[in-house]
């Protein structure tokens, strides 16, 4: 059977609906996980309380299989009265499950300042919260924006599960598709564009954030070094 896109013609919008509602989902996502993983990785360089629950969380989140997290969400919590639908489910779990792998990252961005960096910065009459504002998340991240990216990636490419909690994502559609044209390699021809089209405007949206950063800190005269211990004085 010759190779024919136009069988996909009459399924257009609903595979192009389905596509969007990834890429919704997938940015909210996004969002969440970089918010959370930015919190979390200033919460586990320290030594109190707070570092131990943020490193517990990370050791849960990223021992645990994303389907099961997704399965739990959605499944799980409305048996103890909380109901959250398959849209939010997804955006939850992304970010749940990204912030938990980010925060890995941001940590040891941040640990790799130099303390000479942060001790100037205490010198200068800068409070602990705009030290963390303006001097050590904008070095940290500079060194972390690549490896994040890698990350919300792979958020991208785990959203095909959630396809299993009745979110009509790009996955469910084109696998409805399928079904009901019998021209699987077509479809999912188009779905493998459509994943590939997604990861790839990520990997762009990182690559202009990476040089906005590497601009701003050039500009400030500030770069990251390689010695390790830096929050644990000013946690």
């Amino acid at each position: 059977m010759p190779f024919d896109l136009t069988v996909l013609t009459p399924h257009l919008d609903t595979l192009l609906a389905g596509a969007l509602l990834t890429a919704e989902v997938c940015a909210l996502g996004i969002v969440g996980a970089f918010t959370l993983a930015t919190a979390l990785g200033l919460l586990a360089v320290g030594r109190g309380w707070a570092g131990r629950l943020a490193r517990l969380y990370v050791d849960v989140f990223r021992n645990v299989p994303f389907v099961v997290q997704v399965f739990f969400l959605f499944y799980g919590l409305p048996e103890v009265g909380v109901y959250i639908d398959a849209f939010w489910t997804g955006v939850l779990a992304l970010g749940l499950v990204g912030g938990a792998y980010g925060s890995d990252v941001v940590r040891s961005g941040i640990l790799a300042i130099e303390p000479g960096v942060v001790e100037a910065a205490k010198v200068s009459g800068l409070s602990r919260l705009a030290i963390i504002r303006r001097v050590v998340l904008p070095i940290a991240l500079r060194t972390a924006i690549r490896p994040l990216g890698s990350v919300f990636v792979n958020l991208v490419l785990s959203s095909s599960i959630l396809s299993m909690i009745t979110l009509d994502e790009v996955t469910g559609t084109a696998r409805g598709v399928a079904s009901e044209t019998y021209r699987p390699f077509e479809v999912y021809a188009f779905l493998l564009a459509a994943y590939a089209g997604l990861t790839y405007a990520v990997s762009l949206g990182i690559d202009a954030l990476h040089r906005r950063l590497n601009r701003h800190m050039a500009e400030n005269g500030a770069a990251p070094g390689a010695t390790h211990g830096v929050m644990g004085r000013t946690a």
